[in-house]
């Protein structure tokens, strides 16, 4: 594949969103014959939405890989563009890192001095850390970073 096409990029995150709904629907119709809306989650509501998550994933990786590299790929050196306001917002990115880390361990200390923090704060607290942290290189990569493709005969061992 030598164009970086965002189809299945596409579809993976439609397919993620209609398998969301369909885990919303499916809880709806868990409510209306019980005639209440329970608490947990059911086996089919989980397994909806654990697989609209990868597609998700799938979709969202697939549309920044294509915006990092471009919808083809030239063969050559290639400068990034650089400038002012990447270094700006890679610089607020890590005031924001910064600031999530000592939030993460003020409840940490907090959590061993006072009593338990909720461990849904501290996941999400982790959570919010990683994304800014792949926030951050993903624009060193795409504005920082030069890229240099290289063109090379197809001269294997394979027979076929």
């Amino acid at each position: 594949m030598y164009r970086n096409d965002t189809v299945l990029p596409f579809f993976g995150i439609l397919f993620g969103v209609a398998l969301w709904y369909m885990a919303y629907l499916d809880g709806e119709h868990i409510a209306r014959l019980a005639g209440h809306t329970p608490e947990e989650l059911s086996v089919g509501q989980l397994g909806l939405i654990t697989f609209g998550i990868v597609f998700f994933l799938f979709g969202a990786i697939g549309y920044i890989s294509a915006w990092l590299e471009g919808s083809e790929l030239r063969p050559g050196k290639h400068e990034p563009p650089g400038g002012v306001v990447p270094m700006v917002v890679i610089f607020l990115l890590v005031l924001l890192l910064a600031g999530l880390s000592g939030l993460f361990v003020n409840a940490i200390v907090y959590g061993l001095t006072e009593g338990p923090v909720k461990p849904a704060f501290m996941g999400q607290l982790a959570a919010a850390i990683l994304l800014v942290m792949t926030l951050l290189l993903v624009v060193f990569k795409k504005f920082f970073v030069p890229d240099e493709v290289l063109v090379e005969d197809e001269h294997s061992e394979v027979p076929w």
